[in-house]
């Protein structure tokens, strides 16, 4: 399906924790619904000023019955800081959905579903779609200090789980921690890459499927640019057309 550029209205923008913000927009395109995993290239500022590239986020959550379309982010750079400035009624430009992402009607069996501080962004829309499919999985996350957003998730998971690296809640370390892959028929990730890394591991040694979704800085965000490429047992691919979702053997293999 390809992406589609739109001028979109804000209809609300809201700080989650120091530096996370939730921005909901108005997507008239229902016909372009996104699903758990894509990605939009998000613009609000002049295509001639700087930065000079679009940011790519990730889909938080998509509501069909009011054309609701939410982004949760980390301002962390000029691009994010210029998206934290938008205020309801403000407009900015989204292009996509864009890539590849689970495929939460495929997933079968007992799931896992883990996510590494702003990497549980994309999670939600993930166990909204399980949820819809009849699934319930067991979510864990790890985050630096403390949690945010967990209340969202809890109602359409089983169990949650939680691991903080300053031990403030929950398990004191690394969400690998507390992940026993031999549990579950099926691990679905995204966090920062060492972490999908070392999950990766322990379901390989396990011989558990493990799905992860990547992160890469972006141009075009369809594929044109191969800006975004990566290495996989297949060769170079793009991150925003072949994946971000990439089987974990594909991409963590040797």
């Amino acid at each position: 399906m390809p992406a589609t550029a739109c001028e979109v209205k804000v209809l609300a923008h809201t700080t989650v924790a120091p530096n996370i913000r939730l921005l909901a927009v108005a997507w008239p395109r229902a016909d372009k619904a996104p699903h758990a995993g894509q990605f939009f290239m998000l613009r609000c500022w002049p295509d001639t000023a700087a930065p000079l590239l679009s940011r790519p986020i990730s889909v938080h959550s998509w509501d069909a019955a009011t054309g609701t379309l939410e982004f949760l982010y980390e301002v962390r750079g000029q691009g994010t800081r210029l998206l934290a400035a938008l205020l309801p009624g403000d407009t900015l430009l989204l292009t996509g959905p864009s890539g590849n992402g689970f495929d939460a009607a495929a997933a079968e069996g007992k799931i896992a579903v883990v996510g590494g501080g702003i990497g549980t962004a994309p999670l939600y829309q993930l166990v909204k779609e399980l949820a819809a499919a009849g699934k319930k999985p067991d979510l864990y996350t790890g985050f630096r200090d403390e949690p945010y957003g967990l209340e969202r998730f809890t109602p359409l998971c089983g169990r949650v789980h939680v691991a903080t690296d300053s031990g403030k809640v929950g398990y004191h370390g690394l969400v690998t921690g507390i992940l026993h892959p031999e549990e579950y028929d099926l691990v679905l990730c995204c966090g920062p890459e060492p972490m999908m890394k070392a999950v990766a591991a322990k379901c390989e040694a396990a011989g558990v499927k493990c799905l992860v979704s990547l992160e890469k800085k972006m141009a075009c965000g369809v594929g044109a640019c191969l800006g975004c490429t990566c290495h996989t047992t297949e060769g170079a691919k793009s991150v925003c057309k072949h994946g971000p979702v990439f089987d974990s053997k594909e991409v963590f293999g040797q």
